[in-house]
């Protein structure tokens, strides 16, 4: 019973560590201007496509965004595949702007290929 206990103690003060950890990784949406949405159009330069959120930079008019999109899972089961957001492709962007970095947006929706998909 008390090895039960002791083992019960030691794991939750690492699964609070993990939790925290895992929440100061993940940067909240705060940090981006939602009453002034924004639309970029340009070509990717650059494709990650990798959790927990995909993200492009993209050059637009001689500046390059770089572009948080979804998490994977969400890319794919709404048509934004790796291939259609690869290094080449022309994009449309739609989001807001970071306030902290000048050149990150969130992205809400995306074009690709003439598709519109809906991110959030």
């Amino acid at each position: 019973m008390h090895h039960a206990r002791r083992l019960i103690v030691r794991s939750v003060p690492a699964l609070m560590l993990a939790v925290s950890l895992s929440a100061m990784a993940h940067h909240g949406w705060s940090t981006y201007d939602d009453t002034k949405p924004i639309t970029v159009t340009g070509k990717v330069v650059e494709s990650h496509y990798e959790n927990p959120h995909a993200t492009i930079r993209v050059e637009a008019d001689g500046k390059r965004w770089f572009a948080v999109l979804a998490p994977i899972s969400r890319m794919e089961s709404r048509g934004a595949t790796a291939e259609k957001v690869a290094v080449g492709r022309q994009v449309t962007l739609v989001g807001y702007a970071s306030k902290e970095k000048a050149d990150e947006m969130r992205v809400e929706r995306i074009t690709l290929d003439g598709k519109t998909v809906e991110l959030r």
